[in-house]
C-alpha cells in the first residue's frame, strides 16, 4: 500500500473507519483513486475490488520502434494519452490556457524585442506572492515523493496543491504540454510528461513547477533522490545546485547576463561534468518566458546587463557524461543523448540594488534543497 493520504472513508462494505492507504494498482492504472483504513480492510475487499482493474491493461510505449538513448521508457495508458486535469473556472489564467494549440500570444507579441522589462514596486509585489506560492507547490510534491508512487501522481499532487492555493498550473496546456508538472526521471534533462512509470529505488527526479496567480508567473525546480541513490548521481545532484548558487553569488546590477555561463561551466567541468547547450534560463513576470535569455554554458552571446527591477530564472542543466541532447518523440522530453543522467536546480530572481533577491528560495532549513535533507538523515 502507499503513503498516507487526507481522510476519507475506507471502502470496504461495512466498515465506517477513516480511510488512510490507497490501493495502488489504481494508482499505476491511473484509475479512480480507492481508500481503505488498514491492510485488513485492503486484503478482505481485494476479491471484489480487483474487478476494477480488469479492464485496464499494463502500461503502454507508445513509441517501440524509437531508439532510447538510456534505460528510461514512457509508460503511457491504454489508448495512449492522458485525461487533461481541470481547473476550476474561479482560477484565472494566462493567455495560452485555453487556446487550442497552446500559444502564448502575448509571450509572441515581444518575441522580436531585447528589451528587458524594469518592474515597479506593484509588479514586484505580486512577484513575490507568486514565487512563494509556487516554492509551496514544489515542497508540497517533493514530500509525495517515494519508491513506487507514479510521476502522474505527482502530478495530481502539484495540480491539486496549485489550484488551492488560486494558480493555475502554468505548463498545463502551454503550447499544449499535457500536464501541470515537468518531472525529468534519470537521464531526462526536463520537460518530461509525467506517466504511470512507478519511480524506482535509486532514481533521481528533477520537478519543475511553475505557477500563474494574479497576472505573474513564479517558477523554480529542485533535483530529488529516490531511496538509496549511487554515489556518482549524488555527487551530479550536489554539482548541480553548486553551480546555480555559485551564479547567484555572482549576480548583480552591471553583470553581463552571458557571464553568468562562465561561472556555471567553469564548476560542472570541475568535476568532470558539462552543461546543457539547447536550453536556457530566462526573463520572468507577466509572460512565462521572456527577455532575458540566460545561456548557462561559458562563452555565449546572450544580450543584456543586469538592472535593479529585473526578474529572471537561472536552471542550469547539468550532465554526467556529454552535454548533448536529444527528444523523445512527444516533442517535449528531452534526454541525454549518451544515456546518463542529468540533474538540474531553478530559482526565480529579482535584480536589487546590491545584488539579487532569491524569490523561490526554501522557507525553512535555512534555504537547503530536498535532496540535502536525505543526505542529512542517512549522516545521522
Amino acid at each position: 500500500m502507499s503513503g498516507s493520504v487526507e481522510s476519507r472513508t475506507c471502502e470496504t462494505e461495512g466498515c465506517q473507519n477513516p480511510a488512510k492507504l490507497q490501493c495502488p494498482t489504481c494508482i499505476k492504472l491511473n484509475l479512480e483513486p480507492a481508500y481503505f483504513c488498514d491492510q485488513v480492510c485492503f486484503k478482505s475487499s481485494w476479491p471484489k475490488h480487483k474487478g476494477a482493474h480488469k479492464s485496464v491493461s499494463s502500461t503502454v510505449n507508445p513509441w517501440p520502434d524509437y531508439s532510447f538513448s538510456g534505460s528510461l521508457r514512457p509508460a503511457y495508458p491504454p489508448g495512449g494519452s492522458f485525461v487533461r486535469r481541470s481547473v476550476p473556472p474561479r482560477i484565472e489564467r494566462p493567455d495560452y490556457a485555453d487556446d487550442p494549440r497552446g500559444t502564448p500570444h502575448s509571450e509572441f507579441a515581444v518575441r522580436n524585442s531585447t528589451e528587458i522589462k524594469v518592474l515597479n514596486p506593484e509588479d514586484i509585489e505580486k512577484l513575490r506572492v507568486v514565487c512563494r506560492l509556487a516554492r509551496e507547490c514544489l515542497d508540497a510534491t517533493g514530500r509525495a515523493i517515494r519508491v513506487g508512487v507514479t510521476t502522474d501522481e505527482l502530478d495530481r499532487v502539484c495540480h491539486e496543491a496549485a489550484i488551492d492555493r488560486d494558480c493555475y498550473p502554468s505548463p498545463l496546456n502551454y503550447r499544449t504540454f499535457p500536464k501541470s508538472v515537468c518531472t525529468s526521471v534519470n537521464e531526462v534533462i526536463c520537460h518530461g510528461i509525467p506517466d504511470l512509470r512507478p519511480l524506482q529505488n535509486g532514481d533521481i527526479i528533477n520537478i519543475d513547477v511553475t505557477v500563474y496567480h494574479n497576472g505573474f508567473h513564479g517558477d523554480l525546480n529542485e533535483t530529488f533522490l529516490v531511496g538509496e541513490v549511487d554515489e556518482v548521481s549524488v555527487n551530479l545532484v550536489r554539482n548541480a545546485h553548486e553551480c546555480l548558487e555559485k551564479a547567484i553569488e555572482f549576480c548583480k546590477p552591471g553583470v553581463k547576463y552571458r557571464e553568468i555561463g562562465n561561472v556555471i561551466q567553469k564548476h560542472a567541468n570541475l568535476s568532470g561534468f558539462s552543461v546543457v547547450r539547447t536550453y536556457c534560463g530566462h526573463g520572468i513576470h507577466r509572460l512565462f518566458h521572456t527577455t532575458p535569455s540566460v545561456p548557462h554554458y561559458a562563452r555565449n552571446k546572450a544580450v543584456g546587463v543586469m538592472r535593479p527591477g529585473h526578474a529572471f530564472t537561472i536552471e542550469p542543466m547539468i550532465n554526467a557524461g556529454s552535454w548533448g541532447d536529444q527528444t523523445w518523440p512527444d516533442d517535449w522530453t528531452s534526454v541525454t543523448r549518451d544515456g546518463r543522467r542529468s540533474a538540474q536546480f531553478e530559482q526565480t530572481l529579482l535584480v536589487t540594488a546590491s545584488g539579487v533577491d532569491v524569490l523561490t528560495r526554501r522557507r525553512d532549513r535555512n534555504g537547503q534543497p530536498h535532496f540535502m535533507d536525505n543526505l542529512s538523515c542517512k549522516s545521522n
